[in-house]
């Protein structure tokens, strides 16, 4: 947790979330039923990995507003994702 929260320092809390996300994220999608998995998880994996290189980008360039304001559209389809897995039941509510 230590090594978070200096990491959080050097990058950006923002950016240092996202990276924590996708640590979650990806065994998540892993289990994914096969059908599923490549369909709606891979969306969500590349949506991810999409707003994570936009953070890296905003985080550091000096002109960051464009890439802030794509990384947010890319959180809400991510949203709207993690949703849909929710109510589909690809994902367990207490995760």
């Amino acid at each position: 947790m230590i090594e978070t929260a200096n990491n959080a320092r050097t990058t950006g809390p923002a950016l240092e979330a996202m990276y924590q996300v996708l640590l979650w994220l990806i065994p998540t999608v892993e289990k994914y039923p096969r059908k599923q998995k490549f369909v709606l998880g891979d969306r969500i994996e590349s949506t991810a990995l999409d707003v994570l290189e936009l953070l890296i980008g905003a985080t550091f360039t000096k002109a960051r507003d464009v890439k802030l304001v794509e990384a947010n559209l890319g959180l809400e389809r991510l949203r709207y994702f993690m949703r849909l897995s929710f109510e589909l039941r690809l994902i367990d509510a207490r995760k």
